[in-house]
């Protein structure tokens, strides 16, 4: 039997079948690479997240969350207010009786000490002292006979022609003629100065703040003139609490402004301290001198100002706001090459009312540190200052506190 090897042909595939083949092989293509990509990019963003994380946030800074540390003086002073009046002031009276003839200076101007101000009627005057004139040259005569009728009785009594009484009632008219001179010598003199009187002169140097009587006007003794006062030496008369009196001393400096001035500062010293406190008010007064050799000051004028009751030399300057207490220990952030350093320091003098406080130890002038408690910044935290940021000053050696 004859072997015989049957060959089978291979399908052929229709064509209808390998239109839809390519498309399907196209699509599978198109999603292996979406989801390639899309796996990537979940790679990539992922990298990317990473690498930002690991970059350290910057906080900008405005111009009022930092400042440069500067040195200066710091004071504690104590509030007073109250009202300046002329150390030296005089209200000149009348001496005489009289009617004002003349009155040369008017208010508002400055005389010095012996110059004629006011002038009053002397005819009364020049009367009276023509009468007490007469009556010394009255007395002088009476002095005269009486000298010579002691004389007489002298001799008489050598020669006992008189009794001894009679010579003692002659001496004792003698003495009562004496006596009589002498009287009426000092009523000349009286009169004479009360002529001179009548010619008022200024008691000190200074300006007529107010004249009293006018031309015409009559005057009697006591009878207030004119009132003036020098200006030169000023008092501030400040009312301070008595609780705070403690705190006062003679020689303290007092500053202090008055309205009308502008930003012109006055100065003066505590001179006294009135024992006595005000009914009332428990407080009491403390008298300020003050030095107006230009003038400028006029009494009753209302000042501002304070009493240093204490006063530091020239130290670094920080507000208070900056300083933080850590545990027990203060500080305060300064900003050094972009990056926030807690400084542990020292503090001096505060002021409370500007503010401000010392630094004794742990900062340098110059520094540039954290003005504010902002919740953002803390120790090791980046800054960016502003661009227009001046750059900060070199310290100064001699007003350098050593860093701790």
């Amino acid at each position: 039997m004859k072997n015989e090897t049957q060959y089978i042909k291979p399908p052929v595939s229709s064509p209808r079948k390998k239109r839809w083949l390519l498309p399907l092989i196209v699509l599978l293509l198109i999603a292996g690479a979406g989801v390639g990509w899309k796996v990537t990019n979940k790679s990539g963003e992922a990298v990317a997240k990473t690498d930002d994380q690991k970059k350290p946030e910057v906080q900008e800074l405005a111009a009022t969350d930092f400042t440069t540390v500067e040195a200066r003086e710091l004071s504690v002073k104590l509030p007073i207010s109250g009202t300046l009046t002329p150390l030296n002031q005089a209200m000149v009276k009348s001496k005489v009786t009289g009617t004002v003839q003349e009155t040369p200076i008017q208010e508002g101007i400055k005389v010095t000490r012996g110059e004629v101000v006011m002038r009053m009627d002397t005819g009364d005057l020049q009367s009276h002292l023509v009468q007490q004139v007469a009556n010394e040259e009255d007395a002088k005569a009476k002095l005269a006979l009486a000298l010579k009728n002691h004389e007489s009785n002298q001799t008489l009594l050598k020669q006992k022609f008189i009794s001894q009484n009679a010579y003692d009632t002659a001496e004792n008219n003698v003495d009562i003629a004496r006596a009589a001179l002498k009287s009426a010598t000092s009523q000349v003199e009286i009169a004479r100065r009360a002529l001179e009187d009548a010619t008022v002169r200024a008691p000190i140097d200074g300006i007529i703040s107010k004249r009293l009587l006018q031309v015409g006007e009559k005057a009697s003794p006591d009878t207030p003139l004119f009132s003036m006062v020098d200006l030169r030496l000023m008092t501030l008369e400040a009312q301070v609490p008595a609780s705070e009196i403690p705190l006062v001393k003679e020689g303290q400096s007092v500053s202090f402004v008055v309205e009308g001035f502008d930003k012109r500062h006055f100065v003066g010293k505590v001179a006294r301290i009135n024992p006595i406190a005000e009914t009332g008010s428990r407080s009491m007064t403390v008298y300020i001198a003050v030095d107006n050799e230009d003038g400028a000051l006029r009494g009753g004028m209302f000042a501002k100002g304070g009493i240093t009751l204490q006063k530091s030399q020239a130290q670094p300057l920080v507000p208070t706001t900056a300083i933080h207490d850590d545990k027990g220990t203060t500080t305060l952030y300064r900003i050094e090459n972009g990056k926030v350093v807690a400084q542990v320091v020292k503090l001096g003098l505060r002021n409370e009312d500007e503010g401000l406080v010392a630094i004794t130890s742990g900062l340098n002038i110059g520094d540039q540190i954290i003005a504010l408690n902002l919740d953002n910044v803390k120790a090791g935290t980046t800054v960016k200052l502003p661009p227009s940021t001046p750059r900060a000053a070199q310290p100064a050696p001699a007003a350098t506190a050593p860093k701790s």
